[in-house]
């Protein structure tokens, strides 16, 4: 059975890295593999368009590099399918949206691990493409699965530390859009700063992980960012997705070829 390094390294206490990437095709996920920078890619399907088969590719991508793993996002009303058929595929750890309550991490607990005596898991034998040799290798692949949850609303930064004591909640992302929105407060944008309310339940919730021994993560736009998440103890990032490093890119070349062209022009009297 394939190791999942993202589960080592937590369990280890170190570092890890990740990046994010909306792209279905196997290529981006080859890439990211490819470079021996990343613990794992996130793929984005609550905002992408995929099917099951994409999934199974993405899985045989991600294998193609060593110490190198996968999760998914899922939005709210798919968790209970896609977590399932993720996993089978290959994609082994896990980020649940709209968490609102101790009850809501607990469903999400339960989906992921699988079902035994003794408790009230509901994962049972979900056959895939995954190689495992045995029902305890399947058993040792859910639990091994990382259970990440985004605390974006507002009953979540109410209700969190009770949600942090949920057995089985590895790491906490804290989405300050959606708490924007659930809130009322809303940002400009992200380059400009964020709303200061916003931004105090943010670092509300990073110390009060920390403090509980839940590990809060970091999405970055840019390196730059990462000082200000150290200094709060985090230890888990997240680069950029692969929309916005494209979006970025071409705007910045775009206009400086333009810009260029255009001082050319001027220059020869065109």
């Amino acid at each position: 059975m394939r190791e999942n390094p993202l589960r080592r390294l937590i369990d280890e206490g170190k570092p890890t890295f990740g990046t994010r990437i909306q792209n279905s095709l196997p290529i981006g996920t080859e890439i990211i593999g490819r470079s021996g920078q990343f613990d794992y890619v996130e793929f984005l399907a609550e905002y992408a368009p995929y099917d099951l088969y994409a999934l199974d590719n993405i899985g045989r991508a991600i294998e193609l590099s060593p110490n190198f793993c996968g999760m998914i996002k899922m939005e709210q009303s798919a968790q209970w399918h896609l977590a399932v058929r993720a996993m089978s595929a290959g994609i082994q750890n896990l980020l649940f949206t709209d968490i609102r309550t101790a009850a809501d991490a607990e469903a999400v607990v339960r989906l992921v691990r699988s079902e035994g005596p003794g408790n009230n898991f509901t994962h049972g034998m979900a056959g895939g493409r995954i190689q495992v040799d045995s029902q305890s290798d399947y058993i040792q692949y859910y639990n091994d699965a990382v259970i990440v949850i985004m605390v974006e609303k507002s009953g979540a930064v109410d209700n969190l530390k009770e949600i942090l004591k949920v057995p089985g909640i590895d790491m906490v992302q804290f989405g300050p859009a959606d708490y924007g929105l659930s809130t009322g407060n809303l940002s400009r944008d992200y380059s400009t700063g964020l709303n200061p309310a916003v931004k105090e339940a943010r670092e509300y919730t990073m110390k009060t992980c920390i403090d509980m021994g839940v590990r809060p993560r970091a999405e970055l736009n840019s390196v730059s960012e990462a000082e200000y998440y150290l200094n709060f103890g985090v230890k888990d990032f997240n680069l950029t997705t692969d929309i916005a490093i494209l979006r970025q890119f071409y705007a910045r070349e775009g206009s400086a070829l333009r810009e260029i062209v255009a001082k050319s022009s001027q220059k020869v009297g065109v």
